[in-house]
């Protein structure tokens, strides 16, 4: 049966899809099968073409549209879970197939209609009373991912597993609940058949009463005097689509529920840089004991999906300058068009230094400020905010920054105890010891597609005739070969790093052209032993760098369906093949590891704390690609001057005046 699609226009293979393609492809599934209303439409997103389609497009050329889908049947007896790929060129289902034994990411309608059962289940009422807890309207129940720790239940259920919280004041709505946890108490939570299979009741732990006060109003404020930005001219970047032209830079924008903000296609002068790159995975394991919080290890992207949960970004608040924001556009569980405005952020910022040089001898100064293009989103995962944040430079750098803040997740214990799992915050409540893992997937074409991966790093040369001075060390490289020699770690003590290379094109030196990964200071390994429902699941966190060859369907470092799955997924089950990474078409998995023990100062909500990398050219350029940019145009003449310092003959060292 056709259906009608109108005003569909794509400007490009990979532009996300518009409202309309969403529509007309729910339809055409609807129109192929019947549907009751027990089936729930996951994910509707684009069905990227392959890389060779993408290469090959120019302006004019017709292509095929495509859209990918993930339907969860809650009728059946365990639940069914589909996925099916719709041409919306052709007006065809071209593939329909079922899943067996994985569950999709927990939808958002999921997560509201657990806290309405929850607090509607007698046992669970029974509980709070016993606690003196008889105001429903007060108390808060947070869904978790449940995990898989090989119970019968995770086999034949959709689970989630629930924390309970409270406010203390009926009339403050804004009260940070999360203040006042209510202790042992968990519900498990059946979502194909939303009800209650079990109420959890451990212990009874006095609710803690001090206030977490953060809201505005609330507390005194201090102020400094404003801080604007203007460009009187506009910013300097363009938008057509979701391509954007900024100085040398050029790219694509997408967004996906699961990853939220892609980056295709990045380019500096027009030389290719990145396929691909997105956030893969992130989890976040907790290292206490007690039952609140021994099996909390939440998967934001495979279970929850960031993009589900990006922000509406807001001019002043989130971003601060000239703003170019793009919404995103997703479907709910019943297939119908989502928006979600002002998605993601663009725009520019003044970063300091560039580069400068004083010529001590003629007292000639030259300095060029640098400028960066910022593209960022921010998700909130139920407690925690995270910011999302890509720079480039006018360098031919980019670099990526987490912006970790929000509400930590807490505990109570009884009056006077203490526990040795987390930071006391006041006399019963304390923040659980836990880590956060990032794992950046990046599909690179350094100058071609063709790539090969050198691990670099410093060696010290031994005493004796070649280094008779006991000074000499040289950076040492060797090809990463195989998939199984490319899982690798952080060495800072040996400034170890790892260059992705085009084998095929050499720079004026003759060497291969490249770009290299600088890992941050934030690379901490899990702390939970390997044979851990966690590190079953979460294998990626291992290693710091994977390297595979590109396959189209090895996306996500924990597997495609990480919810409810028992482990042995993902990055840790592609590289038993050990395929050639060596002048191929690869992949580069770099994991980002942040440990959180708890400050006071970390209470009621977080300050920004801040995980980064970068990717910089390393050979890639004949030279500093940055020389041709212009001076500052609004400094004063002195900043340029041969009399902005002066030199005093005798030591060399330049004053300022």
């Amino acid at each position: 049966m056709a259906t009608e699609i109108s005003n569909i226009t794509a400007l490009h293979p990979l532009e996300p899809l518009t409202p309309a393609e969403i529509t007309a492809a729910v339809a055409l599934v609807r129109a192929t099968r019947p549907l009751s209303s027990q089936v729930r439409f996951v994910t509707v997103t684009l069905k990227e073409p392959s890389k060779q389609a993408v290469l090959a497009y120019r302006p004019g050329t017709p292509f095929e549209r495509r859209a990918f889908l993930v339907l969860l049947d809650k009728s059946a007896e365990k639940t069914a879970t589909y996925e099916l790929v719709v041409n919306l060129t052709t007006q065809q289902v071209e593939s329909w197939e079922h899943i067996p034994d994985v569950q999709p990411s927990i939808m958002l309608e999921e997560f509201f209609a657990c806290e309405t059962a929850v607090k509607a289940d007698p046992r669970f009422q029974e509980a709070l009373a016993r606690r003196g807890i008889t105001d429903l309207d007060l108390v808060c129940v947070d869904p978790w991912s449940a995990g898989n720790y090989g119970l019968e239940e995770e086999h034949t259920h959709r689970l989630l597993r629930t924390t309970v919280h409270m406010r203390t004041n009926p009339a403050d709505p804004h009260e940070n609940s999360y203040a006042h946890p209510i202790e042992g108490l968990h519900a498990l939570f059946d979502l194909g058949t939303l009800q209650v299979l079990r109420v959890d009741d451990y212990y009874d732990i006095p609710v803690p009463q001090p206030q977490g006060d953060y809201v505005q109003g609330t507390l005194p404020v201090r102020t400094l005097k404003p801080l604007e930005i203007h460009q009187p001219e506009g910013p300097s970047f363009v938008v057509d689509g979701h391509h954007v032209t900024w100085d040398n830079w050029s790219l694509r924008l997408g967004f996906g529920p699961r990853e939220g903000l892609i980056l295709y296609d990045v380019r500096f002068a027009d030389r290719s840089i990145f396929y691909r790159a997105a956030i893969s995975e992130m989890t976040v394991p907790y290292g206490d004991v007690s039952p609140d919080h021994n099996r909390q290890n939440a998967f934001d992207c495979g279970e929850y999906g960031l993009g589900w949960l990006a922000n509406a970004l807001e001019l002043g608040c989130d971003c601060l300058g000239t703003i170019h924001y793009f919404d995103a556009i997703i479907a709910d569980g019943d297939g119908n068009v989502l928006q979600l405005p002002n998605a993601i952020c663009m725009h520019e910022e003044d970063y300091g230094l560039l580069w400068k040089h004083t010529n001590f001898r003629t007292e000639h100064v030259e300095v060029r400020r640098s400028r960066r293009l910022v593209i960022s989103f921010i998700a909130t995962v139920g407690i925690y905010e995270y910011g999302f944040f890509w720079y480039l430079y006018q360098d031919g750098t980019i670099q990526h920054e987490i912006k970790l803040t929000g509400i930590m997740n807490v505990g109570a214990v009884k009056p006077g105890e203490k526990t040795r799992y987390g930071k006391m915050l006041n006399g019963q409540l304390y923040s659980p010891i836990h880590q956060h893992f990032f794992c950046f997937r990046f599909d690179t074409a350094i100058d071609g597609l063709q790539n090969s991966v050198l691990e670099e790093e410093t060696v010290a040369v031994p005493l004796g005739p070649e280094n008779p001075y006991g000074n000499a060390f040289y950076v040492d490289s060797r090809v990463l070969r195989t998939e199984q020699e490319a899982e690798r770690l952080t060495n800072p003590h040996q400034a170890r790093s790892w260059k992705v290379i085009n084998p095929n094109v050499l720079n004026h030196v003759g060497e291969p052209v490249g770009y290299q990964l600088m890992a941050g200071s934030h690379a901490v390994l899990p702390f939970a032993h390997p044979t851990s429902s966690f590190l079953q699941r979460a294998g990626f966190t291992r290693a710091h760098v994977w390297v595979t060859p590109y396959a189209e369907k090895e996306r996500y470092a924990a597997g495609e369906y990480p919810n409810q799955h028992p482990g042995g997924a993902g990055l840790p089950a592609w590289i038993q093949a050990n395929r050639s990474i060596e002048n191929t078409e690869i992949v580069l998995w770099h994991t980002v590891g942040v440990n959180h023990a708890a400050r006071l100062e970390d209470w009621p909500v977080m300050p920004v704390a801040h995980a980064n990398f970068m990717w910089r050219p390393n050979g890639f350029f004949s030279q500093n690609p940055s020389l041709d940019v212009a001076p500052p145009a609004d400094a004063d003449h002195s900043c340029h001057s041969d009399h902005s310092h002066h030199n005093d003959g005798h030591d060399g060292h330049n004053h300022h005046e």
